[in-house]
């Protein structure tokens, strides 16, 4: 078995754009690969001194898409310049928005799934940027990603995977297993 130094390899890593509103009330939005479950309605995201960053400085509301196949050229833009440096970037997107229904924040309409978020708690801040947890308020799902029960089809989306070992995004779909069931078969 080969081994390696330590890096950021935990796989798989989310592709989140995370949406925020700017000053002059335009939106933004932002790639993010470091965040996760928190808690049952709660997630993290590490972030480092962006627009984005700011924005949530004046604003603790936000909202977090999944990115995916059909969107990976805009999202890995929006994660590649900064709203700061370019005032254009969202126009550059094509993306169209609304404001979420619970949250002050932008709602990308090409996203089959968002989260709305508010701030509880930052961790390390410093000029660097900080680490957020969040609570999710609400989850809009379009209805074309809707399964028959009702929920969110995952396996519909096609959302990608940031692929940190080659710098790379992987489209993640094929359902394998069902959860809390497949294990059973071991028990005695």
């Amino acid at each position: 078995m080969k081994e390696f130094k330590p890096k950021a390899w935990v796989l798989p890593q989310p592709v989140l754009i995370i949406g925020t509103y700017n000053e002059d009330g335009t939106p933004n939005a932002m790639n993010a690969a470091w965040g996760g479950q928190w808690d049952a309605n709660e997630i993290m995201i590490s972030l480092g001194a962006h627009a984005t960053t700011d924005n949530l400085n004046r604003c603790p509301d936000f909202t977090v898409a999944f990115a995916t196949k059909d969107t990976l050229v805009a999202s890995d833009y929006v994660g590649i310049v900064s709203g700061r440096k370019d005032p254009d970037k969202m126009q550059k997107t094509g993306w169209e928005s609304h404001k979420g229904n619970v949250v002050d924040a932008p709602v990308f309409d090409c996203f089959p799934m968002t989260m709305e978020c508010r701030i509880k708690e930052k961790l390390y801040e410093s000029p660097t940027g900080f680490y957020m947890i969040a609570e999710i308020l609400n989850i809009q799902c379009k209805e074309e990603y809707l399964a028959e029960d009702g929920k969110p089809a995952v396996e519909k989306m096609e959302l990608i995977t940031f692929d940190p070992v080659h710098n790379g995004y992987i489209v993640l779909g094929e359902r394998v297993g069902t959860a809390f069931h497949d294990g059973l078969r071991l028990k005695s």
